[in-house]
């Protein structure tokens, strides 16, 4: 078959990519090998679909880390607010939470799904969409012989599908792939030794958004009393600080789940990207968790000074401090594995150290959890390989988006907006390219 415009991927940049193609009247062929498009995208909305985030647009852009330029030049096509009004066009309202987050009123991502590909299938004005859903695209693409050099050239891809393999030939290809941390999604990172062998710049694909092994004074992991009575529960209001391999501190309060190896959850989440790449420069990070961040240290230790009246240390730090139990059990693991202290007292008995362990309790993170357990990767298409347009400089009229690039940001609403300004920004720059090639100018 043969079509003006192939995409591959049906997460949110390549739907996006695929509404301004449809909205400028050029006709779309979206190949995915799930059974249905937007599959990540209504997992991630299990909990509340978190859209965006309404912080200042400057904060916003600092969450892209070293791709903060980059990123902030899709927000200019599609900004945080941008995607909220795109939403209402849907007929989705959105609220901001008390944490500046936006959620549909509803917090669910399949009625916007729904009201999307609804649009996309049957426009008001320009084309509609075709799906092709159990295509799984082969690696194959090749400019087809003789056909124009540059954006007007028309490339071969192959999709295995349930009837057989099947060719499809394309004006402009966009891929929209995703990252590696959902195989049993499609985000697979299958295409990577594939756009290699066509000359394309990468990235090794790394976790993002993940939790992280840790380890306790010289033991790598907790104790198996820690894991039996607390793996799952979250530690509230406590602040995560360290210093990253740059020498940049990293301090944040939030919250944070303890798992059976170790951290994960928002804190953890928000500090990934410093802690991983820390890992890898140096084996291992250590960090300080603040169990009180809101009392003075002078305060905790006149609290802890107080005589105990036969109470135990574990009542005292619920009692007294006012700590959840997981927080009381984190505690007396250090505690214990750091053993007596000079002199043969427990740190436990000394109040000024005991306030010391409360609000910079000492751990070290010796690994991220693996890849297909990540909310996002990080690594893929290096930004160098393509235009500010998002065309591949390697293979001119193909195209990328979303998570596929090399770029990260934390939870929060960062993730689905840069994936969704991606999808636009390609789209737009293909339709901007196609005309051209047709020699109808804009």
């Amino acid at each position: 078959m043969s079509c003006p415009v192939a995409i591959v991927g049906g997460g949110p940049a390549g739907l996006m990519a695929a509404e301004c193609l449809s909205e400028a009247g050029i006709a779309v062929h979206l190949f995915d090998a799930m059974p249905t498009v937007g599959r990540k995208f209504l997992l991630a909305g299990i909990g509340g679909l978190n859209l965006t985030h309404a912080e200042p647009l400057e904060r916003f852009r600092t969450r892209y880390g070293q791709q903060a330029e980059a990123c902030g030049r899709w927000l200019e096509v599609l900004s945080p607010q941008g995607v909220r009004d795109w939403a209402a066009g849907l007929g989705i309202r959105t609220f901001v939470g008390s944490s500046q987050r936006v959620f549909p009123t509803d917090m669910k991502a399949a009625p916007l799904l729904r009201a999307w590909l609804h649009r996309l299938r049957h426009p008001e004005r320009g084309a509609p969409v075709t799906f092709h859903m159990r295509h799984r695209w082969d690696g194959t693409l090749q400019a087809v012989e003789g056909s124009a050099v540059g954006s007007g050239c028309v490339y071969r891809l192959c999709v295995a599908t349930p009837e057989g393999a099947r060719e499809v030939q394309a004006g402009a290809v966009l891929l929209a792939l995703g990252g590696g941390s959902w195989p049993r999604l499609g985000s697979d990172g299958a295409w990577m030794p594939w756009l290699q062998a066509q000359g394309v710049p990468l990235q090794p694909l790394r976790p993002a958004n993940c939790g992280f092994d840790v380890g306790v004074g010289d033991r790598v992991g907790w104790s198996d009393v820690l894991v039996r009575r607390h793996a799952g529960q979250p530690l509230k209001g406590v602040e995560l600080s360290f210093m990253d391999a740059h020498g940049h501190r990293f301090v944040q309060r939030g919250e944070c789940v303890l798992t059976a190896t170790g951290l994960e959850g928002s804190l953890i989440y928000a500090a990934s990207a410093g802690l991983r790449d820390t890992i890898e420069a140096q084996g291992r990070v250590r960090i300080a968790l603040n169990l009180k961040p809101d009392w003075s240290p002078e305060r905790l230790t006149e609290v802890l000074a107080r005589p105990r009246g036969g109470k135990t240390l574990t009542q005292v730090l619920k009692g007294r401090v006012g700590l959840a139990e997981a927080a009381v059990a984190l505690v007396q693991e250090v505690i214990r594995a750091e053993g007596p202290q000079p002199g043969g007292a427990a740190v436990g008995a000394d109040p000024m150290q005991l306030a010391r362990r409360v609000q910079a309790l000492p751990l070290q993170l010796w690994a991220p959890r693996p890849m297909d357990e990540a909310i996002s990767t990080a690594g893929g298409v290096a930004l160098e390989g393509l235009t500010d347009g998002l065309m591949l400089r390697a293979l001119p009229g193909v195209y990328c988006a979303g998570e596929m690039l090399d770029w990260e940001a934390p939870t929060g609403g960062y993730l689905l907006t840069a994936c969704l300004a991606s999808g636009r920004l390609a789209g737009l720059t293909m339709v901007r390219d196609l005309r051209a090639a047709a020699g109808q100018g804009d």
